[in-house]
C-alpha cells in the first residue's frame, strides 16, 4: 500500500470515532487528517486542518514541547490533560494522547482528543456547592461534627473546636483517635458519654439527643441525626449547642419562684413545665419517662405527736433521701404536706420499678432526731409515658389512683397503673362471668377493617377485630375486657376462638374466589402457650387455608420478654408459612439486634404517632425513621389510625407500603366488609409473599 493509500485507509478508520482525531505526518509533522470530531472540537471545518503543522495548533508550552521532542526523535508518545484552542479563541480542556504508528513503511502519529468540558463543569459546580456547604456549617452557631458509620471523623466546623477547646495540634494534623480521645477527657462523665455514644454506634438509624457536662464548666446538648445517601445509611451528623447559660437562667427562675420553701423543691407549676418538655423528648425521640406519687404513710401521725417543726425536718430528711435515688436528670417536687412527686426521665416499667424500690429501702431505714428513732414508710403510685397517658392531668391521676392502691392493700409498697384497677371489684367479676358466658354463648364476633395498599389503592388484606355486645352489658370495649382476660388467663380461649373464625372466614372468601389475608393480634400468654405452633398449624389444615393467607400480630414486649424462646416459636411459624408482623411498633422497648433475627415479614406503625401527622414534627421524624428501618431490612410497613388525606399523603411519600384507618373504613362486620369492597371482586393481593432480608 503506498503512502496516499495508507493515510486514506487510516482517513476512514478515524472517522468512526466519537473523540477528535488528528493524523500527523512523522517527517512533516503536519496534519494529513482529521476526522469530524476533530472539527466539532474546534469549531472548523475538518479540511481546514490539513497541512498545518501539529505545533500551529498547539495552545500550551507543554504541547510546543512535546512536538519539539518528537522533531528532534526525543519522544513519540504521550498521554496528559491539556488544552486546545478553538479558532474562535475560547480554550476547551482536553485529555490529549498521542501515539506513534507505523504501516507499509510509513510513519505517522494519530493525535487524539476527549473533550472535558462537561467533566470539568461537573467539577467546578462540586467545588462551588462544597464551597457553599462549608460557609453555611461554618455560620451555624451550633458545633457540627460529621463520621462515618465506623466513627471516623469526616469533618467539622470552628464552633465545633471552639465549644471543645480543641488544641492547635489536634486541628492541624489528622488524627481520629486524639480528637475523640481528647472529647472523652473533657466530660464530667466519661463512662456514660462512652456508653451513649456505643449506643449511637449500634443502631445507624437511630435518631436521639442528650445533655452532658464538660469539665470547663459548660453543658452541652448533643443532637444525633443519621447521614443518608439513596436511602442506606453512610454516617452520623452530630450537632452540639453550649446550653450553659440556658440552664443558668432557668435555675434562676426556680430559686426565685417556682420552688417549695421548705425543701427548695420544685412546685407543681415547675413540676408541670417539667413534665411538658418530658412530653415534647417523648414525642421527638420515641423515650418513655415515669411520673411517680410519693405518699408518705401515717405522716400526721408525727405532726400530732412531735408537733410541726418536727415533722418539717422529718420532711427534710425524707426529701435528701428520695434525691439520693435519682439521677440528675431526674426531677423530685413536692406537692404537698406529704406528698411528693418524681419524674424519672427515658424510663421504662423496668427503670420506674428500680427506681420505686430504690426509694422504698431508702425510706426502710430508721429515722434518729433528738434521741428518738422511728421508721417512716411510704406508698408509691407509678404511670408510664406514653402508654398511661400524654399529659400531666391524665399521669397524675393515674399515679395518684395506683398509689391509694397501694394504701388499700397495706402501703409500703408500689404499683404501677392498671386500666382495669379502677373498676370496681364487683364489676371485675360481672365482667369477668359475662365475658366467660359470651364465648359459650356466641355473643363475640368479629369485625373486619380493611388494609389498603398505599400505592394502588387496593384493598389487600384485613385485620380482624374481636367486638363484645352483651344482652346485659351492652357494648364491652376491648380495652376493658382484654386486660382482665389476660390478667385471668382466659385470653387464651379468646384468642383460639379469634384464630379460628378468622381462619373459617378466609376460607369462605377464599372459596369464594376472594384472596384475602387475614391479620389477628396474638396476646403475650397465648404466643408462650407450648402447643401454640400446633394450634396454629391444626387450625389451618382443618379449615384447608394456605399458611400464607394468615397474619399474626405480636406486640415488642411479646418478642423480647424472652427473645431467644421467642426466636425459636417465630422461626417454627415461618416454617409453616404464616405471615409475622409486629404490632405498635415504636411503642415497646425492642432491640433491634434482636430485630433483624426475627424472621418478620411487615412492621406496624401505632396510630399515636398517626395522629399529629403531618403537623408535629417529633412524630413526623419517628415515622420517617421508621420507614427507613422497614426499608433497610426489607419488611413491608403499614400505619394504622390513619384518619385524614394529608395523613395518607405524608405516608406515601414517606414511602410508607400500606395504611388502615377511618379514611378508608372502620372495622366492618363480613356483610359491611363485604359491601364496602363491592363483593365479588377480582382476586385481591397475592401480596402474602415473604420477603427474603438481606
Amino acid at each position: 500500500m503506498t503512502a496516499p493509500d495508507a493515510r486514506g485507509a487510516w482517513s476512514i478508520l478515524i472517522e468512526g470515532l466519537l473523540d477528535a482525531v488528528w493524523l500527523v505526518d512523522a517527517t512533516t509533522l503536519r496534519i494529513v487528517g482529521a476526522n469530524a470530531a476533530a472539527g466539532t472540537l474546534l469549531g472548523v471545518e475538518p479540511g481546514t486542518l490539513l497541512s498545518r503543522t501539529a505545533a500551529e495548533l498547539s495552545a500550551t508550552p507543554e504541547d510546543l514541547a512535546f512536538w519539539q521532542s518528537v522533531a528532534n526523535g526525543w519522544q513519540d508518545a504521550i498521554i496528559s490533560e491539556s488544552l486546545v484552542r478553538r479558532f474562535n479563541g475560547s480554550v476547551v480542556p482536553v485529555t490529549r494522547r498521542v501515539n506513534r504508528v507505523e504501516s507499509h513503511g510509513q510513519a505517522i502519529y494519530v493525535v487524539v482528543f476527549h473533550d472535558r468540558s462537561a467533566h470539568q463543569a461537573t467539577q467546578d459546580e462540586l467545588e462551588h456547592r462544597l464551597s457553599e456547604l462549608r460557609a453555611t456549617l461554618e455560620s451555624t452557631a451550633d458545633g457540627i461534627l460529621v463520621t462515618d458509620l465506623s466513627g471516623a471523623i469526616r469533618g467539622f466546623n470552628r464552633r465545633f473546636a471552639a465549644l471543645w477547646n480543641l488544641p492547635e495540634d489536634l486541628l492541624t494534623q489528622r488524627d481520629d483517635a486524639a480528637v475523640q480521645a481528647w472529647m472523652r477527657r473533657s466530660v464530667v462523665d466519661a463512662g456514660d458519654y462512652g456508653r451513649r455514644l456505643a449506643a449511637i454506634q449500634d443502631a445507624t438509624l437511630l435518631q436521639t439527643s442528650d445533655v452532658f457536662s464538660l469539665h470547663s464548666g459548660k453543658v452541652i446538648e448533643r443532637v444525633t441525626l443519621p447521614q443518608c445517601s439513596r436511602g442506606q445509611p453512610i454516617g452520623r451528623v452530630f450537632s452540639f449547642r453550649d446550653i450553659t447559660e440556658k440552664l443558668a437562667a432557668s435555675q434562676r427562675i426556680e430559686e426565685l419562684s417556682q420552688t417549695d420553701p421548705l425543701t427548695g423543691l420544685p412546685n407543681r407549676r415547675l413540676l408541670a413545665d417539667r413534665v411538658e418538655f418530658a412530653l415534647a423528648m417523648s414525642q421527638r425521640n420515641g423515650h418513655s419517662f415515669a411520673l411517680m406519687v410519693v405518699n408518705l404513710d401515717r405522716f400526721k401521725h408525727i405532726n400530732d405527736t412531735f408537733g410541726l417543726g418536727f415533722g418539717d425536718r422529718v420532711l427534710l430528711e425524707v426529701t435528701d433521701r428520695i434525691k439520693g435515688c435519682l439521677r440528675s436528670l431526674d426531677t423530685v417536687a413536692r406537692l404537698g404536706s406529704d406528698e411528693f412527686v418524681l419524674l424519672v426521665h427515658k424510663a421504662d416499667a423496668i427503670g420506674a420499678e428500680a427506681t420505686a424500690r430504690r426509694v422504698i429501702d431508702a425510706m426502710s431505714r430508721p429515722f434518729r432526731m433528738d434521741g428518738i428513732e422511728f421508721t417512716v414508710t411510704c406508698s408509691i403510685g407509678v404511670a408510664l409515658c406514653p402508654g398511661d397517658g400524654d399529659n400531666l392531668d391524665e399521669l397524675m391521676r393515674r399515679a395518684d389512683a395506683a398509689m391509694h392502691r397501694v394504701k388499700e392493700l397495706g402501703r409500703a409498697s408500689f404499683r404501677f397503673h392498671q386500666p382495669y384497677a379502677d373498676t370496681a371489684p364487683r364489676s371485675q367479676m360481672q365482667i369477668d362471668h359475662a365475658m366467660r358466658q359470651a364465648l359459650v354463648s356466641g355473643h363475640f364476633r368479629l369485625h373486619y377493617q380493611p388494609q389498603i395498599d398505599l400505592g394502588t389503592g387496593r384493598v389487600i388484606g384485613a385485620e380482624a377485630l374481636i367486638r363484645w355486645r352483651d344482652p346485659v352489658l351492652g357494648d364491652v370495649s376491648p380495652a376493658e375486657f382484654i386486660p382482665l382476660a389476660e390478667e385471668s388467663g382466659f385470653i387464651i380461649a379468646i384468642g383460639d376462638w379469634v384464630l379460628a373464625q378468622a381462619v373459617r372466614q378466609a376460607v369462605e372468601w377464599r372459596n369464594g374466589g376472594w384472596e384475602m389475608p387475614v391479620s389477628i393480634n396474638v396476646s403475650a400468654l397465648q404466643f408462650q402457650q407450648a402447643d401454640f405452633i400446633e394450634r396454629v398449624s391444626a387450625t389451618l389444615k382443618a379449615a384447608g387455608l394456605p399458611p400464607q393467607l394468615l397474619e399474626l400480630e405480636l406486640t415488642e414486649s411479646i418478642l423480647i420478654h424472652d427473645a431467644e424462646d421467642a426466636l425459636h416459636r417465630l422461626k417454627a411459624l415461618e416454617q409453616l408459612g404464616v405471615m409475622l408482623a409486629i404490632d405498635d411498633f415504636g411503642t415497646g422497648y425492642s432491640s433491634l439486634a434482636y430485630l433483624k433475627r426475627f424472621p418478620i415479614d411487615r412492621l406496624k406503625i401505632d396510630r399515636s404517632f398517626i395522629r399529629s401527622l403531618p403537623g408535629d414534627g417529633g412524630d413526623m421524624a419517628i415515622v420517617n425513621a421508621i420507614v427507613q428501618l422497614a426499608h433497610a431490612m426489607q419488611l413491608r410497613v403499614i400505619a394504622e389510625g390513619v384518619e385524614t388525606e394529608p395523613q395518607r399523603q405524608f405516608l406515601l411519600d414517606a414511602g410508607c407500603h400500606e395504611f388502615q384507618g377511618f379514611l378508608y373504613s372502620p372495622a366492618l362486620d363480613v356483610d359491611g366488609f363485604e359491601q364496602r369492597l363491592g363483593r365479588p371482586a377480582p382476586a385481591v393481593i397475592k401480596s402474602a409473599v415473604r420477603l427474603v432480608k438481606g
